[in-house]
């Protein structure tokens, strides 16, 4: 692992595959311990919110965590970019720690303002665990890329399942220390991120994207290399064949520069010239969108039929298995992703969220069908997020591929922020039938993009 990997077509080469397994290891087990601190923090976050600062703002402290998630993803990545995934791991899960702490002290003092900051940087432990799915991917084979991003995304069912018993824990033990009550699930998120961003910054060595750009490097002619820093941007130009007459893109070329700053403004100058990218960013927001609008509202469906003594067992029955839908069938998403191609389980996704829409539209009050609903919105979530993730890391190069993966993040967070705002002025002034009627409308454009024919030429420069 000591080899100058910079050094082209000279020396040993790195065991690639070893690197990954023990990259894939790695992320499972940090995913893990960053799942249960984010968890936790949403579990109570809103009963929290509401006691400091009133219901009426509670929505909005938790959708400052949504904001915070995007926003951080823009310095993220272009550490990552500039010197590796590992430490933008770090740095994130390190802002969400301190958000954390501020929260307690915001739950101490009472203080509104110090609670909406610690909201917004707790989204740190949000942004490290979306970043997480494409440091899986950057030395994957392409035939496995979806699977292996997926097994990421589904480590996340373990800590979401776990963390409600966290929770509870943690506000019985830090309640006997002096710590207000609800602020002791936020204690317990701080040391799980460390704990990530400890192991992270010890153990992911060497790091995947560093690693993965010294071999495209180094198998590209001296001729035709650019720099490191210059090699920032390229795309797939065609969707080659594979079993079963689906199409799956082929690995990216070293070709298309970019400017050398790799920050959102080169991020989106590629996205704009590369229709993959398009469609892979537009699924992981659209789907996002969509999957917000509908579940966001959902506890409030369900308290306009049942009792308070009961609405609270229900909420969590119905959001435990749009959970499960969400993560528990990632990892036979990505086996259908890397079988049938990215753009095939897109349209599915997309089918599963027009889907859901109408069962949930249409339930009335019977809640097993609400239930049914729900579930079907996490399975077209995971179709858009794993397909749309996979499709969009593997459109462009290393260069270029953290700040790229860092706009689609920033674009997906803030359209699931909005839809989240939105949704609660539809379903107040118009109801809830109206809300997933406008969700599904809200699915076309992306219909329309991933119908669109590939070009079997050089990528367009459309825009």
């Amino acid at each position: 692992m000591a080899t100058d990997l910079t050094a082209p077509r000279t020396g040993a080469r790195p065991d690639v595959a070893s690197i990954q397994r023990r990259t894939l290891r790695l992320l499972f087990t940090t995913q893990i311990i960053g799942g249960i601190g984010v968890t936790i923090g949403i579990a109570v976050g809103a009963l929290l919110a509401a006691r400091i600062a009133g219901t009426a703002v509670a929505g909005v402290a938790q959708s400052a965590g949504v904001v915070g998630a995007a926003l951080l993803a823009v310095p993220v990545t272009r550490i990552m970019a500039r010197h590796g995934r590992r430490p933008g791991l770090v740095l994130a899960y390190a802002v969400g720690a301190v958000g954390g702490v501020l929260v307690v002290l915001a739950a101490a003092t009472r203080w509104v303002p110090l609670l909406f900051l610690g909201m917004l940087l707790f989204g740190g432990g949000t942004a490290a665990n979306l970043q997480a799915r494409y440091t899986a991917v950057d030395l994957a084979e392409p035939a496995r890329r979806g699977r292996q991003l997926s097994l990421i995304v589904w480590a996340t069912t373990i800590g979401a399942v776990a963390a409600p018993n966290f929770a509870a824990l943690a506000d019985r033990v830090t309640t006997g220390w002096g710590l207000p009550p609800l602020a002791g699930p936020f204690a317990f998120s701080a040391a799980a991120f460390v704990l990530a961003a400890v192991v992270l910054l010890g153990l992911l060595r060497p790091d995947p994207l560093l690693t993965a750009r010294r071999l495209a490097a180094a198998d590209t002619p001296a001729a035709d290399r650019p720099s490191v820093a210059d090699a920032t941007a390229t795309a797939v130009a065609a969707e080659a064949p594979v079993a079963g007459g689906a199409g799956r893109p082929a690995a990216a070329p070293v070709g298309v520069r970019a400017p050398r700053a790799a920050g959102m403004r080169a991020a989106w100058s590629v996205v704009r010239g590369q229709p993959a990218a398009r469609l892979g960013i537009a699924a992981v927001a659209v789907g996002h969108l969509v999957m917000v609008a509908v579940m966001a509202m959902t506890p409030v469906r369900l308290g306009e039929s049942h009792a308070d003594a009961d609405v609270l067992r229900l909420v969590g029955i119905v959001l435990s298995l749009h959970i499960a839908g969400m993560y528990a069938f990632s990892p036979v998403v990505g086996w259908l992703t890397d079988r049938l191609g990215r753009r095939a389980v897109i349209l599915g996704g997309v089918g599963l969220l027009l889907a859901a829409c109408a069962v949930a539209g249409t339930a009335g009050h019977h809640t097993p069908r609400l239930s049914v609903g729900l579930v079907l919105l996490g399975l077209g979530w995971s179709g858009t997020m794993v397909a749309g993730s996979t499709l969009l890391s593997e459109s462009v190069a290393p260069g270029v591929r953290p700040s790229v993966q860092g706009l689609s993040d920033l674009i997906m967070g803030l359209a699931g922020a909005g839809a989240a705002v939105v949704s609660g002025f539809v379903m107040q002034f118009a109801g809830y039938p109206v809300l997933t009627l406008l969700a599904a409308v809200a699915v076309a454009p992306l219909v329309a993009l991933a119908l669109r024919p590939v070009p079997t030429g050089a990528p367009d420069e459309e825009g």
